[in-house]
């Protein structure tokens, strides 16, 4: 794979370039707030202590460009893949249950980075083809609308409330504001700044309550599900079935961010550092968040693009911006004030984001190339988007399940590698070349 490299004049600090003191702190601060919104989002979605979030995110980073040599820039944050996954484990198992999933699912990237080190990367390329992947992302998304519109119209008793929902929808405003309309880095954190904005109605209008905050320490210790400590871990296959197969799709999500970072960097991360490292870095992140009761964490496409636009690559900042998470984790007063953020606010701006995961399926499935023409095409993607947002489930027992999001993707993988014409359609959508 052969990348052109971007010139050296316009590169303001390259990848192993110390910054200076001032530029470093101010440069970390800007990629936490990148990647701040939708990081506590996650938790606040699934019942998890958003300080944990921070702190394993950050860890989370610190232990990704490490392990990748510290020559890949990537911020890891929560991973929203894993959110309808986390809610189904909790509801089975609590949230230990979850942890031991999220935990089983770094486990599969540290496998598969073992193969692709044995025997190459052309294989997971070709089992998770964009006609496979892209409705599987969409099934993300769309199985997710019914918990964001709830957040956003009904009040804490599951009543319709119009005054909530009007929150939920000046928050949304703002968001979509900040994205569309302006340029540069306001337009790389439009959920902080929706957030923001949803918080300050919703304060004015009476629906945010201060008192936890003005109760917190300045200091506190956030509330970590750490195996052998705080639970004993228990072995279940339902976790496992609702954990495990979610990282055939984050697996995805992980190759096309390294291949667009490469593009960003001008350097080939599938070849140098190697797949294998990089996706070895994002499992080892998915672990240690399952160790201290955070979300699975995944590399973010908002860091991506605030490399991008500042054309400054130094891995420094973003440990900079690694620690400082891990410093705002420990700090009772912020996580009191994310607890504080009325619902209606993360519905706002979850409808958008729910909207965009299932739109970014479309975008694959359409920079792809895809012909829906094809009566192959049209079968793999018309039964994992019915399976995955029906919520299908195969029940061999109470503890033996396997559910929507899932099973579809086991089911999409399977027609795609039985159903006749597979090498055709690998020839069409140029899976040697992208592979190559």
């Amino acid at each position: 794979m052969k990348m052109k490299k971007i010139q050296e004049n316009d590169i303001h600090l390259d990848v192993n370039e110390v910054p200076k003191p001032l530029t470093w702190i101010t440069l970390s601060f800007q990629h936490l707030f990148a990647m701040f919104g939708a990081t506590i989002l996650v938790p606040f979605l699934v019942g998890l202590d958003p300080a944990v979030a921070l702190i394993s995110s950050g860890l989370g980073t610190i232990a990704f460009l490490l392990i990748t040599k510290g020559q890949v820039p990537a911020y890891l944050g929560s991973s929203f893949a894993f959110i309808a996954p986390i809610i189904a484990a909790k509801a089975a198992a609590g949230p230990e249950g979850a942890m031991v999933g999220s935990f089983l699912a770094g486990v599969v990237y540290g496998i598969v980075a073992l193969l692709i080190k044995m025997v190459g990367y052309k294989w997971i390329m070709k089992l998770l083809p964009p006609i496979v992947v892209g409705p599987v992302i969409i099934v993300i998304g769309l199985s997710l609308a019914n918990v964001a519109v709830g957040m956003a119209m009904n009040n804490p008793d599951g009543e319709y409330n119009l005054t909530y929902f009007s929150v939920a929808l000046v928050t949304l405003a703002i968001t979509i504001i900040c994205s569309v309309v302006f340029k540069g880095f306001i337009s790389l954190i439009p959920v902080l700044i929706g957030i923001v904005g949803g918080y300050v109605y919703a304060l004015a209008i009476g629906l945010v309550d201060f008192s936890k905050v003005a109760q917190a320490s300045v200091f506190e210790k956030p509330d970590f599900i750490i195996p052998f400590i705080t639970y004993t871990p228990g072995f279940s296959y339902e976790i496992i079935l609702l954990m495990v197969p979610v990282a055939i799709v984050t697996l995805s999500e992980h190759i096309g961010h390294q291949l667009v970072l490469g593009k960003v960097v001008g350097r080939d991360y599938i070849e140098k550092p190697g797949l294998h490292r990089s996706i070895l870095g994002d499992g080892t992140a998915t672990m240690i968040a399952a160790l201290i009761g955070g979300p699975p964490n995944t590399t973010y496409g908002e860091n991506i693009g605030v490399l991008a636009i500042t054309r400054v690559y130094s891995v420094y900042i973003i440990a900079g911006a690694a620690v400082m998470a891990i410093v705002f984790g420990f700090i009772g007063k912020i996580s009191a004030l994310i607890s504080s953020i009325p619902t209606p606010v993360m519905g706002g701006v979850s409808i958008l984001l729910f909207g965009i995961i299932a739109s970014s399926g479309l975008r694959m499935l359409s920079d792809s190339k895809i012909d829906f023409g094809n009566k192959r095409n049209l079968v793999i993607s018309s039964v994992i988007l019915v399976i995955g947002i029906g919520g299908a489930l195969i029940k061999v027992s109470e503890q033996f399940e396997l559910h929507g999001m899932a099973l579809s993707a086991i089911i999409g993988i399977l027609l795609n590698l039985v159903l006749p014409g597979r090498k055709e359609a690998e020839k069409d959508q140029n899976l040697e070349n992208t592979a190559a």
